[in-house]
């Protein structure tokens, strides 16, 4: 047994033999149960407070001129409206739960938006008709069932939106008028199905069926036949975002044709295509027309850092706008005039807020100041772009954040979820915390199957080659290995959801490599977690980790999932979970942690029975963020 482990553990033996002073330790939230996780001392919870302080500001949209947009002040996230830049943030909802989303009309000017919500993280949104002049709602929803991707159609009149009321499995659009009269205008029977657009008449509806990462296509739906007809799509492309240009044509993003997705104009008559962003090498992560139609923005993940781009309609002329800082955008929505753009975007060293960009002028206001805790933001560090090379001569991206003092450092390596996702430059207090308070470098790799890259990137480790990307992990323990300012004796591993699973592998392939390893949310075998989570999310999961109903690829899932392998791990570990998780049931985390504990390896463990997949309360996440630091620290530093 590790000396630093002995200490805890000891110090839980002590506390549970006498009266402890409630002041010299983090009372435990009321939600959550803890299985092997000492006392956290509240000097630790103190060194972190100003960390677990910072707030950020996402955007809604405009009303009345001003701007509606989601931050916390008290333990969740609510909507407020500011009137002015840096004004007054005004709030309008006051949930027990985080806010999950709004729906706004474009015109800026109607009194009623459609909120959602959950309650304990489990996923299944509902709905409500909200006034934002006197605070009043009233649910349009089933209160069972999961809802979501609200949009108004152009008279403001009625909204569409996806439901799985019908049978808890497939997603069915509908569209709600304020008079109450809901249409239930398509029914699918597989894949993802959800509206992204209306026509400029109010006719038409854009559908977006998505079968994986790699395969979606554009819909068209004729509300008043109810007929379906694709437009763009097929078995080997992704085409994500669309919507109609007023003239006849359509613009949406598209990989068909190359690795990357271009923004391309089509004219419906004639099916004439034509790519507007031939020349990047990069994602178009995104567009969105102004009211008018006649100005168009697109934004580009460039390596992880999003570049906005303006284009005239129809003649698709650049045109030139305010420079933003080097972030990565959020939302961004034109005013109603078309002449202004408001956007949310973070960067590495500063969190999410929300700007106003004057097109005309070409200038850019800050609308909100997110406070930072009272840190000294010149401590904040900036992430250094770097790769590596792999075990077949991949070359694999990673983003490095590095402590000021000189090393060598301990490290912990952060893998991103998804799997599909991407780890971009965003701001994180969980990153500083480490960096500036434990003084340890925080690397984080886009290991192979990870977006941004191109799809064949994005393709290789999908179905048998899962473990390719475990290996990439490896080819950073040896370069770690050669690296001066590095421990490569104090390094553990860190992760979430699908990098939950990357985390407990990594410790099945290197238990002689690794001091310590965090997972939350995490799956352990890929069988029971196929069977087990919702019927609505099962067979998008199929198509990214294999069928399990599949004899040979069920051995194969059987055969890389760790929980088959604890007797080759031996690396402490702490779990996190939410007991509502939709998406990996909390009996994955479950299951794991008892074959470790029977195995001998030290497990902390802390359960969260109202939250889901992540803990999204503040009182939650300050518990968790503590005792992971102190976890960490005691495993990377003590000698």
């Amino acid at each position: 047994m590790r000396k630093s482990y002995a200490v805890w553990v000891l110090i839980a033996g002590l506390c549970s033999a006498m009266t402890v002073n409630a002041e010299d330790y983090m009372a435990i939230p009321k939600n959550i149960e803890t299985f092997n996780v000492p006392p956290v001392p509240q000097n630790t919870a103190s060194r972190l407070q100003q960390y677990a302080n910072t707030r950020s500001a996402g955007l809604y949209g405009w009303y009345e001129n001003g701007l509606l947009v989601s931050t916390r002040f008290g333990d969740t996230t609510q909507m407020h409206h500011v009137q002015a830049p840096l004004g007054y943030r005004k709030q309008l909802t006051f949930l027990q739960e985080p806010l999950a989303g709004v729906g706004m009309p474009r015109s800026g000017a109607k009194d009623q938006v459609v909120i959602s919500w959950d309650v304990g993280g489990s996923e299944f949104d509902q709905l409500f008709l909200f006034n934002l002049k006197d605070g009043s709602s009233r649910m349009i929803s089933d209160g069972q069932s999961l809802y979501g991707q609200v949009l108004w159609a152009p008279d403001e009149n009625r909204f569409a939106y996806v439901t799985t009321e019908r049978n808890g499995r497939n997603w069915d659009t509908h569209i709600q008028h304020l008079d109450g009269k809901i249409d239930k205008v398509l029914e699918t029977d597989d894949g993802y199905w959800f509206p992204i657009g209306w026509s400029p008449d109010g006719l038409k509806l854009l559908i977006r069926k998505r079968v994986s990462v790699n395969v979606s296509s554009i819909y068209e739906l004729d509300l008043a036949t109810r007929r379906l007809t694709k437009l763009v799509g097929d078995d080997e492309s992704s085409t994500p975002d669309a919507a109609y240009d007023g003239r006849g044509g359509l613009y949406f993003t598209s990989d068909r044709g190359s690795e990357f997705l271009r923004l391309h104009h089509m004219e419906l008559q004639s099916g004439k295509t034509r790519v507007l962003t031939a020349d990047l090498d990069w994602n178009v992560e995104g567009f969105v027309l102004s009211v008018q139609r006649d100005r168009l923005v697109y934004s580009v993940n460039e390596g992880g850092v999003s570049k906005l781009h303006m284009l005239s309609v129809p003649r698709h002329r650049s045109q030139r706008l305010a420079q933003l800082p080097q972030g990565i955008l959020g939302s961004v929505v034109f005013s109603p005039d078309g002449n202004r753009l408001a956007l949310s975007m973070t960067t590495t060293t500063s969190p999410s807020d929300v700007f106003v960009m004057d097109l005309r002028a070409r200038t850019l206001t800050r609308w909100t100041q997110s406070e930072v805790g009272g840190l000294d933001t010149s401590r904040f560090v900036n992430a250094e772009v770097m790769s590596y090379v792999s075990f077949d001569g991949l070359e694999v991206p990673a983003f490095v954040f590095k402590p000021s003092t000189p090393g060598p450092h301990p490290v912990v390596i952060y893998i991103h979820g998804g799997p599909e996702a991407q780890y971009r430059p965003y701001f994180s207090t969980l990153v500083q915390s480490y960096v500036n308070e434990m003084n340890v470098a925080v690397i984080a790799p886009n290991v192979r199957g990870s977006n941004g890259y191109g799809k064949t990137y994005l393709t290789l480790d999908n179905g048998f080659k899962r473990e390719d990307s475990v290996k990439d992990i490896g080819a950073l323990l040896d370069w770690i290995d050669g690296r001066a300012e590095f421990r490569s004796d104090r390094v553990a591993v860190m992760g979430g959801s699908y990098g939950g699973y990357m985390v407990l592998a990594s410790m099945v392939h290197f238990p002689d490599r690794l001091a310590a390893a965090v997972e939350s949310v995490g799956i352990s075998n890929f069988v029971t977690f196929l069977e087990n989570t919702q019927d609505y999310r099962r067979d998008i999961r199929r198509v990214e980790y294999g069928d399990e109903r599949d004899p040979d690829m069920r051995r194969h899932l059987q055969a890389i999932s760790p929980l088959n392998h604890v007797e080759k791990m031996r690396t402490p570990v702490l779990i996190s979970q939410g007991a509502n998780d939709p998406r990996v049931p909390a009996s994955e985390s479950e299951q794991i942690r008892l074959a470790l504990e029977e195995q001998g390896v030290p497990v902390w463990y802390i359960l969260a029975r109202d939250e889901g997949h992540g803990f999204r309360k503040k009182v939650n996440r300050d518990y968790d963020r503590a005792a992971k630091f102190g976890f960490l620290n005691s495993y990377l530093n003590a000698e």
